[in-house]
């Protein structure tokens, strides 16, 4: 949890620099190539991570990889990340920064609860219903949840769309009762 907070914090100081400057979407772009040099390329990442390794090498190294290759805004944002201990937790950060963006574009982000994975086609599907009855844009991620017996359920923005069989069953159940007079 407090991980979440810390990714939160950068991930929003991050945001205000970038809106500051008006480089939200060239920061972006930025720490997507970082990243990706670091899927790359393991042992960079684990050199960056790896807390034996004073603060300055690392900025050194840093420096010599990525000058003239990003922006100085997101290059000086990795020394802090780098001093402050946090380079560790970049790609949480960046994915929260990313979240931030779109949600200030207008996409929502929710969950689909199912009994079995849910097919990247099928997601996809799903979403696509979901923004036209919310009438705004929405990514979705798929969790599983075994007690659903069969159907989905879509957590987002604090609102729930239950298509469960196990909702349908509840509602059938209480429709028996009233009919009962229980």
């Amino acid at each position: 949890m407090a991980e979440l907070s810390v990714d939160m914090v950068y991930g929003s100081a991050l945001l205000e620099a970038a809106r500051e400057t008006e480089k939200e979407k060239e920061i972006l772009a930025d720490a997507k190539s970082v990243l990706t040099a670091m899927d790359d390329n393991p042992d960079f990442k684990k050199f960056v991570d790896y807390p034996g390794i004073s603060a300055s090498e690392k900025k050194e190294i840093l420096e010599n990889i990525f000058a003239g290759k990003i922006s100085k805004e997101f290059m000086n944002f990795l020394f802090v990340l780098v001093d402050k201990r946090r380079a560790g937790r970049l790609v949480q950060i960046i994915k929260v920064y990313e979240h931030l963006i779109e949600k200030q574009e207008g996409v929502s982000y929710g969950t689909v609860y199912s009994v079995v994975p849910i097919t990247q086609e099928k997601l996809e599907e799903i979403e696509e219903q979901t923004e036209k009855l919310l009438q705004t844009r929405v990514h979705l991620d798929n969790q599983l949840q075994p007690n659903l017996m069969a159907g989905f359920r879509i957590l987002i923005d604090g609102k729930v769309i239950d298509a469960s069989y196990k909702k349908k069953f509840e509602e059938m159940a209480a429709r028996l009762k009233i009919k009962r007079g229980m």
